[in-house]
């Protein structure tokens, strides 16, 4: 996959998350200013971090959604002052197709879409525009599921085809299953483990499970205690192939990781 000028084929690279909003359900409030995001830039590319997602607006549960100016205020600043400092791609974690155009008109590399493409229909081709990649993750207005691994399956190949008919390229697009949104605990775990399925989309693939409920859930533990349980995820993403992790623990995960990708080396053929 290529996002800006770098390439990524194998083994699995770590997205570091950069929020810059006051109310992000793990770490809000803690770098929405300059100096503060370019701190904490700079620890999680020295602790492994590949890409940098920052992110506007708050997609935990019950968000409230900002208006458009009000996000691009908040990310287009960190977005220039990151490309300016860093030799790194960045992504932006948006939906909506006014902040994917300031956003890559700022520098950006890749559009982390939670919506797949399908909240806006101007997205994909503002994408096309910039030559950008991007991440289509499966989300959904319900629960309601008929057959679940075949539904997420088909609601990504719907967002692949609007990339698709946008003229995205190939190399510029992956999937990621969406733990956490419009799934239930049991439906999350599931996911997860068989995270491999996506990859018969032929596409590559994120995981995105840093700190979030599925693990509070699990583990009975709040949102600052679920990093050991984050780690299992990571180690489960390097055996099934993916290509990306999203996360907060950029220094723990990369550890787990390499110790991983080690030991999948010596796997039986």
């Amino acid at each position: 996959m290529i996002i800006g000028d770098k390439i990524f084929e194998n083994g699995t690279h770590i997205m570091g998350i950069l929020n810059v909003t006051p109310d992000s359900f793990s770490d809000g409030g803690k770098w929405n200013n300059i100096d503060a995001a370019l701190s904490h830039t700079e620890e999680m590319i020295r602790d492994g971090a590949a890409v940098i997602d920052i992110g506007g607006e708050s997609t935990r549960p019950g968000y409230t959604r900002i208006s458009d100016d009000e996000e691009i205020a908040r990310v287009v600043p960190v977005i220039e002052a990151v490309k300016s400092r860093f030799d790194v791609p960045v992504s932006v974690d948006t939906y909506k197709s006014a902040v994917a155009e300031a956003a890559l008109s700022a520098g950006a590399d890749l559009l982390n879409d939670i919506w797949g493409f399908k909240a806006d229909s101007k997205i994909a081709a503002v994408c096309r525009k910039y030559d950008a990649a991007c991440c289509l993750m499966h989300n959904r207005t319900n629960k309601s599921y008929g057959s679940f691994f075949e539904d997420v399956l088909k609601d990504l190949r719907e967002s692949i085809l609007i990339a698709k008919a946008a003229g995205i390229e190939d190399d510029k697009i992956c999937t990621d299953p969406g733990v956490g949104f419009a799934k239930s605990l049991e439906q999350n775990l599931a996911i997860t483990q068989n995270v491999d399925l996506l990859g018969t989309l032929g596409y590559p693939v994120l995981l995105g499970t840093s700190r979030k409920s599925m693990i509070g859930l699990t583990l009975d533990l709040d949102r600052d205690n679920r990093v050991e349980g984050t780690l299992v995820t990571t180690v489960t993403a390097v055996m099934k192939g993916c290509l990306f992790v999203r996360v907060h623990d950029v220094r723990e995960n990369y550890r787990a990781i390499k110790m991983a990708q080690a030991l999948k080396s010596f796997e039986r053929k």
